[in-house]
């Protein structure tokens, strides 16, 4: 602001030019001190900074001392530095510090694992592409299209394979996991084709299952007539009650009764358990 004012009416150039408030917000900007040419007006009708830009900048100096003293205090969120600062004599309420380390891009580190899921293995024989980016379908149980993705959960990371029926635009098998591996995406293939035998299909011949190349664990069947059930049916699993009323159907006991009346979940991580 103070730059802004000191050379509003500078003369540039033999021609008699002056700065312009606009020109000079630009060029700023350019810089990375991004000021508008409103803001600076505003704070031209005010005479100087108000109680609250006095009282933020209080706060920003106390903060950047703290977090230079010492390179472990760099390390901490908005709430351990609020409780740092009331420590320390300052009286600032929390909200303030959270606002206030966001605007000047400071947060503390946190122990966050990135998860990938299209890991590809350059070993694993790759297997043909019957279907060429043309996900059409003329009848269902002509094509099936699988993927799995991963949510963040109060117990950790929960990964889900689903397998869907390109025709009807449906779910017809999926599994969640803890873990990334090939039996989590199988296990999904097999469970489509258990509800497929339950709804009364007797053949799957004409069936083409398609997965990206970068197939978790190993797992490659990427657009390949599905060898894996058929006309020959694998043997039925023992399939456990539907909770009714409940929040969902399991097929396999689950230790914590994540599914149980009034749909209310304790807070646990599911051993395992297949979508009904």
């Amino acid at each position: 602001m103070e730059f802004i004012s000191a050379h509003q009416h500078t003369r540039v150039g033999a021609d008699g030019l002056k700065w312009g408030v606009e020109s000079m917000c630009a060029v700023l900007s350019e810089f990375g001190v991004a000021i508008a040419p409103s803001t600076y007006y505003a704070h031209r009708a005010r005479g100087g900074p108000s109680r609250a830009d006095w009282s933020d900048a209080q706060v920003i100096d106390a903060i950047y001392r703290l977090r230079q003293s010492n390179p472990l205090y760099r390390v901490l969120g908005a709430r351990k530095t609020w409780i740092v600062l009331r420590t320390n004599g300052l009286n600032v309420s929390r909200c303030v510090v959270e606002r206030v380390m966001r605007e000047m891009g400071w947060r503390g580190a946190c122990k966050r694992r990135r998860v990938r899921t299209t890991v590809a293995d350059p070993a694993a024989t790759r297997a043909p592409d019957h279907v060429r980016r043309r996900f059409v379908a003329e009848a269902p149980d002509r094509l099936w299209v699988a993927d799995f993705t991963y949510c963040r959960t109060r117990a950790g990371w929960a990964y889900a394979a689903f397998v869907t029926d390109v025709y009807a635009r449906k779910i017809v098998g999926w599994k969640v996991a803890t873990e990334m591996t090939q039996k989590l995406v199988t296990d999904a293939i097999s469970h489509a084709i258990d509800t497929r035998k339950r709804s009364g299909t007797t053949s799957l011949d004409s069936l083409i299952h398609h997965s990206d190349a970068g197939s978790q664990g190993g797992f490659n069947w990427s657009s390949q007539h599905l060898d894996h059930g058929g006309v020959v049916w694998p043997s039925v699993r023992t399939r456990n009650r539907l909770v009714g009323d409940g929040s969902g159907r399991l097929t396999v006991r689950c230790g914590l009764r994540c599914a149980h009346q009034g749909a209310r979940t304790r807070r646990g991580r599911c051993s395992v358990s297949f979508g009904g």
